[in-house]
Order: structure tokens, then C-alpha cells, then sequence
């Protein structure tokens, strides 16, 4: 029986979304210089917060961010990532997690960025999860 932590949330978001998503759309967990180049973009992190039982059952906080050209854009991806949280994640299972619970912590909302060239809409999730085995 695989143990509390040995999911890691981010890659399998990222695995995920990336099966949902437009092709179009680049997904990953770290930013680079390339960014203006591959719009639109969305960040998946897991936050310095959350909880577990001490044995499998495992409770994320994930920021996802979209990064895109315009606000409506990044809105409208933002709000589609939301939906398929909540509709198609909740009680899915892949071939590493079960995933249960999704809570919006912080709906999608324009966050701030010091590039003017793009746009940034960010939300947060409670995510409750556990191993497959």
C-alpha cells in the first residue's frame, strides 16, 4: 500500500489537463523566458499548505494559473479548467491517484504580473487525493 506523499499532485495535473486541453495550450509546473511564446500557458504548484491522515488520504492546495495574450482569454481557460475540476477530476481515477474532494479555495480572479505583454487569471483548489494502491 503506497503511503501518504507518493502521488505527486503536480505532475499528475499536469498529465491531466494536458489530456483535456487543447493541444495548444502548454502546461507545467515552472515558468521561463519562453513564456510570451507560448501563449496561452497554465502553471500548475502545489502550495506550502494542506494536510494528510498520516496514511493515504493526501489534501493538496494547487495554484492554477493561466498565463494568455488577453484577460478574456485567460478568463475563459481559467473558468474551463474550473469546470473540469469539479465535473470530471472529482472521483476520477488515473493510473497513480483517486482523486476525491475539489473545493474553488479562490475562484478564478485576474492576478498581477510585470509583464505587460500578457495576462494572468489565477484560482485556487483544495484537491483531496489518494494512491491508487
Amino acid at each position: 500500500m503506497a503511503a501518504v506523499g507518493s502521488v505527486d499532485i503536480e505532475v499528475e495535473l499536469i498529465a491531466w489537463l494536458v489530456a483535456r486541453l487543447d493541444p495548444d495550450v502548454v502546461v507545467r509546473d515552472e515558468l521561463d523566458n519562453t513564456l510570451l511564446n507560448e501563449l496561452p500557458t497554465v502553471q500548475v504548484e502545489r502550495l506550502p499548505a494542506g494536510a494528510d491522515d498520516g496514511i493515504r488520504l493526501d489534501h493538496a492546495l494547487v495554484d492554477v494559473d493561466v498565463y494568455a495574450a488577453t484577460k478574456s482569454e485567460a478568463a475563459d481557460l481559467a473558468n474551463l479548467i474550473r469546470g473540469l475540476l469539479h465535473t470530471q477530476l472529482r472521483g476520477s481515477v488515473t493510473e497513480n491517484a483517486v482523486f476525491g474532494r475539489i473545493v474553488t479555495e479562490a475562484a478564478p480572479a485576474r492576478r498581477p504580473y510585470e509583464n505587460t505583454a500578457l495576462r494572468r487569471i489565477g484560482a485556487t483548489y483544495s484537491i483531496y487525493f489518494h494512491p491508487v494502491s
